[in-house]
């Protein structure tokens, strides 16, 4: 199903798709990295978990009507989507505060936000992924003030329905990042992947952490934590 290799991020590799010009093939990777990939791990199956988890989140958010880049699965570790021109933009939705935010503000980790917090940070490695406002989210990138606006409310409505889902398990949705991109007709879909390398997930009974925390604090074992979360999903069908 796919062709040449168009680009290689941190955790997939992305691939044009046979026969199909509007159309990627994702192949999610076994690397880990954290701390702008200062600390790096290869773990022999985490792709195919991230994939799994991914491409579940992607089917529960189309049959909410949520517009998408997500296809289908194709095999343990690829998935088919539409294309997207990405917008270098990283939008973050926090309900609760953990991370990053709690030093930069002087928060107590677990404190909660009501409403949500969306902040933006400027897609640029070199960069560090800078936090931004929306004036610098206007100049850097070719969205309008219009489609930010519903870039954000997008975030928000995605939040509620990821809350939904994570709470169906047991789950806190403490915070997640988010990615979005144009259609070849210029309509903004989600892209990327939504897993545990890019949410925060507490058990809402003990506070044990089912995503890459554990590999950023070295808590735990990655690997049975994502399986961990793959089976909660699971059971819930």
């Amino acid at each position: 199903m796919k062709a040449d290799l168009l680009y290689e991020g941190k955790a997939k590799q992305v691939y044009e798709a046979k026969g199909e010009k509007e159309k990627l093939v994702l192949d999610y990777k076994n690397d880990a990295t954290a701390f702008n990939g200062e600390k790096k791990e290869v773990f022999s199956g985490k792709g195919r978990l991230n994939n799994e988890i991914s491409a579940y989140i992607f089917d529960v958010l189309n049959e909410q009507s949520v517009p998408t880049h997500f296809v289908e699965k194709l095999s343990e570790t690829e998935q088919l989507v539409h294309r997207t021109d990405i917008i270098p933009l990283e939008v973050v939705v926090r309900n609760v505060a953990a991370g990053s935010i709690t030093r930069r503000l002087g928060l107590q980790t677990d404190t909660s936000f009501n409403p949500p917090l969306v902040e933006l940070f400027y897609k640029d490695d070199d960069l560090g992924d800078p936090l931004i406002n929306d004036a610098h989210a206007l100049f850097l990138s070719d969205v309008t003030t219009s489609e930010l606006e519903e870039i954000k409310d997008n975030a928000l409505a995605i939040n509620q329905q990821l809350i939904n889902l994570f709470e169906s398990i047991n789950l806190k949705l403490v915070d997640f990042k988010l990615e979005f991109g144009r259609l070849a007709n210029g309509r903004i879909v989600l892209s990327d992947e939504i897993s545990p390398d890019t949410c925060r997930l507490w058990d809402i009974t003990t506070n044990e952490n089912l995503d890459k925390d554990v590999f950023r604090q070295g808590t735990g074992d990655l690997l049975e934590v994502y399986q961990k979360l793959l089976k909660r999903l699971e059971a819930r069908t």
